[in-house]
């Protein structure tokens, strides 16, 4: 914290040319600043050796802060309580954005902190319900630690002490998914605590403005929110798809089935990552929803990662619409969503990303296998990492982790991660020199 402040301080004193922050300024102090952020945030894990080399816990740092929750520690609850509060810590800072929460905090940075909010902003678009910034930010952290309050009392009402009930509500609201349990939420053998993080899990991938429009009590605006309308009926279908598969292999409790059912899928499509049950050993097709998931996420402007359901909303209107184009090809049909039309500048940006998305997951894929890992683990890794999902399947299931790379392996996944939480473009676009000449 010393070595970090008298950093700050001397950074804060050096004299600023521009009061004002363009849109290269956020983006530059958006990407650099979750580099710092983990570089500064590694050096408890390195201080107190509890991950010797840098490498290492720069990785699990990067893993907390962009609310991946994928680890290389192999023995979880061997490490200081301190440290073990730190790590998950980490997800509750990173979940709602370092950057959002000094726009909330310090009013310093209102002049241009749209241009950082909208950076950083999980989603397609970077829209304001309020008409300050500050405030905006402001009213997400009330709702953040309303629901982190809760969700303490709530496991603590089920047995966890307060220490284990915060280190699992960060994880939870942040979507990160560090446990202080080497078999994570498996260990606490309770259906109460897991409904209760199931149900938090999916609360905290749902867009965080709709709770605004809660407040507000525009209720059935936020039932009509087509995006919100995806999401749980995603959750639902998968839920029912999987429980069934597990009746039928593998378990002989219905009940069961659908409590682990709905657990995994509430924890892979919010990319949160914890774990009831070993999944890696589950069927084929209930593996293979999960794999399917992990690409989704969650809600636009929630703490989950992941593509996002509204993008896949606006690709499956495109895709509807093509097919109505074949028949009626002089037709003008708009993309909306809801009562709202989607502009062509937003749809363009959408196909972009996940043309982009693909594209980076099949390089990094190929890349991985050079190590010799076998193609399922590879795609897995890559996936949760670019997903900040956490464990995946094969060498990165949910019983083991990453220590086993090599550090150049960890390095690209901790670029997948930085990637995949500043959403692609925020990063790749300060590799092009052009842009920047050419800003407005």
């Amino acid at each position: 914290m010393l070595l970090t402040g008298l950093i700050g301080y001397i950074m804060y004193s050096l004299k600023v040319n521009k009061d004002t922050i363009k849109i290269k300024e956020g983006l530059a102090i958006a990407t650099f600043g979750w580099i710092l952020i983990s570089i500064f945030g590694a050096l408890p894990f390195v201080f107190s050796k509890s991950i010797p080399t840098f490498v290492d816990a720069f990785f699990e740092t990067v893993s907390g802060f962009t609310t991946t929750g994928a680890t290389l520690v192999n023995n979880v609850e061997g490490m200081p309580k301190g440290i073990l509060f730190w790590r998950s810590f980490t997800h509750w800072i990173g979940g709602m954005g370092i950057l959002v929460f000094t726009v909330a905090l310090l009013p310093m940075v209102g002049v241009g902190g749209f241009q950082i909010f909208k950076a950083e902003s999980p989603g397609p678009t970077a829209d304001r319900f309020v008409p300050r910034i500050k405030d905006t930010a402001k009213l997400l952290y009330i709702t953040y630690l309303s629901f982190t309050a809760i969700q303490i009392i709530l496991l603590m009402l089920g047995g966890m002490n307060l220490f284990e009930s915060a280190v699992h509500t960060f994880g939870t609201v942040g979507t990160g998914g560090f446990s202080t349990r080497n078999k994570s939420i498996g260990a606490y053998d309770s259906t109460y605590i897991h409904i209760v993080i199931s149900v938090f899990m999916i609360l905290s991938g749902v867009s965080f403005p709709l709770y605004y429009s809660l407040i507000k009590g525009k209720w059935k605006e936020v039932l009509k929110d087509q995006e919100l309308r995806l999401y749980l009926g995603i959750i639902t279908i998968s839920v029912i798809l999987i429980a069934i598969s597990l009746r039928t292999n593998i378990y002989k409790s219905m009940g069961f089935a659908l409590r682990d059912a709905l657990f995994q899928v509430s924890s892979i499509i919010t990319t949160t990552g914890y774990a009831t049950a070993d999944f890696d050993l589950w069927p084929s097709f209930s593996k293979g929803i999960l794999f399917m998931l992990m690409f989704i996420g969650g809600c636009a402007g929630s703490t989950a990662g992941g593509i996002k359901s509204i993008r896949i909303l606006v690709l499956l209107k495109l895709i509807k619409r093509d097919i109505q184009k074949i028949f009626h090809p002089r037709a003008i049909i708009p993309i909306k969503n809801g009562d709202k039309i989607i502009q062509g500048e937003t749809i363009s940006g959408i196909t972009s990303f996940f043309a982009l998305y693909v594209f980076i997951f099949i390089v990094s894929t190929i890349i991985i296998c050079l190590e010799g890992i076998d193609l399922e683990s590879s795609a897995s890794a890559v996936a949760v990492t670019l997903g900040n999902v956490g464990p995946g399947f094969g060498f990165v299931g949910p019983t083991r982790t990453f220590s086993e790379f090599s550090p150049y392996s960890k390095a690209l996944f901790s670029i997948l991660m930085l990637l995949g939480r500043l959403e692609l473009f925020t990063i790749i676009a300060l590799f092009v020199p052009k842009g920047w000449r050419n800003e407005v």
